[in-house]
């Protein structure tokens, strides 16, 4: 006989409104006024709105025209990434001052594993309140957290009770919790699937629950056994420190949109230089290059092809997202291009994005 495998204790910790609350805090003038980072009235996606614009119902990718007439009072700033970067790392600090099992997801969000822990604290809750209460005081931010034996109720449990709240799920309560949820709550369950599922009659948790293996898998394929486990509460997903890159990118949102491939030209030689920069920087190289377009109307298209070399230099990046532009006809005015890089040739575990500057 084996021994069991004994329960994690998973913190997710989710800065509130996190770009939007850097701005107000930077600037206390834009206290208590509704904020978006990113975008303006005239154009450009919203990249953060802080929670006195999300009452008006302004919320991230919105388009700049919709924010704006959602909430006429609407005040636009600009994004300063470096700054939120510089934020982001105070507060990755703090979490390893408990445990260097961190998986950070993004620059205001992560997982930590404190099963064991450098304070030998052995409730994952009372590290939670502490952590928060320390990013408080030391950044001046609110965060909120979700407590629970794997990443997946974890990070539901941290939106929760938001902003500046946690909500601890023990082991006993995890499947009443999950069967309690409309399903459209569950991590990893998109739009598209919650409307198939409402279709089906899966409304919540419960009603996901009461469906055999055998109907999800033959309504879902592959997927019917992922949402079979998670809605009993069965993740096996360990936090890991270190994500494994698969791909790095650049994109450019444009101020004016582009209708000829010659401007176009000029703008991928400059998200080339930018990616090739990273690229080199890491020591990362790759055999698969994607073209992003993303039209006037938002539609967005990818063209790709593999290469039987690696590739990190600007000049073949250049020539190769060219060729993939010149590959068909645009359907519309071009509002941003991108450039990734896939099938990389390093271990190296770090997520790496480059986003340039926004136009607005």
């Amino acid at each position: 006989m084996t021994d069991p495998i004994p329960l994690r204790k998973i913190i997710h910790v989710d800065m509130d409104a996190f770009y939007a609350s850097v701005e107000q805090m930077d600037n206390p003038e834009l206290k208590g006024k509704p904020l978006a980072v990113g975008g303006n009235e005239m154009r450009g996606v919203v990249s953060a709105a802080s929670y006195e614009a999300r009452k008006f119902g302004v919320r991230s990718a919105m388009s700049g025209i919709q924010a704006k007439r959602l909430c006429p009072d609407l005040i636009f700033v600009r994004p300063r990434f470096d700054r939120y970067k510089e934020i982001s790392k105070k507060i990755r600090k703090i979490f390893h001052d408990y445990t260097d099992m961190v998986e950070p997801l993004s620059l205001d969000e992560a997982y930590l594993d404190v099963t064991q822990n450098k304070k030998g604290n052995p409730s994952a809750s009372l590290i939670a309140q502490e952590i928060r209460k320390r990013i408080f005081e030391e950044v001046g931010l609110t965060a909120s957290a979700g407590i629970s034996v794997n990443k997946f109720v974890a990070k539901i449990a941290s939106d929760y009770n938001k902003p500046n709240g946690q909500k601890t799920i023990n082991p006993d309560d995890v499947e009443a919790f999950l069967e309690g949820l409309d399903v459209k709550k569950f991590y990893g369950i998109g739009k598209v699937t919650t409307e198939k599922m409402y279709q089906l009659g899966i409304y919540t948790g419960a009603d996901l629950k009461s469906k055999t293996f055998e109907y999800l898998d033959e309504h879902f394929g592959k997927s019917g056994r992922h949402y079979y486990y998670l809605v009993r509460g069965i993740s096996n997903s360990q936090v890991k420190p270190n994500r494994t890159t698969k791909s790095v990118a650049a994109e450019h949102t444009f101020y004016t949109n582009l209708t000829s491939e010659i401007f176009m030209e000029e703008k991928l030689e400059r998200i080339a230089e930018e990616l090739s920069r990273r690229l080199l920087k890491h020591k990362i190289s790759g055999k698969t290059i994607t073209l992003k377009i993303k039209y006037s109307d938002f539609t967005q298209q990818t063209r790709s092809k593999t290469l039987p070399y690696f590739i990190s230099d600007k000049g073949l990046l250049f020539e190769n997202a060219k060729e993939l532009l010149y590959q068909e006809r645009m359907k519309d005015s071009v509002r941003l291009l991108g450039i990734s890089l896939a099938n990389l040739n390093t271990e190296i575990k770090k997520t790496v994005v480059v986003q340039l500057r926004f136009e607005f």
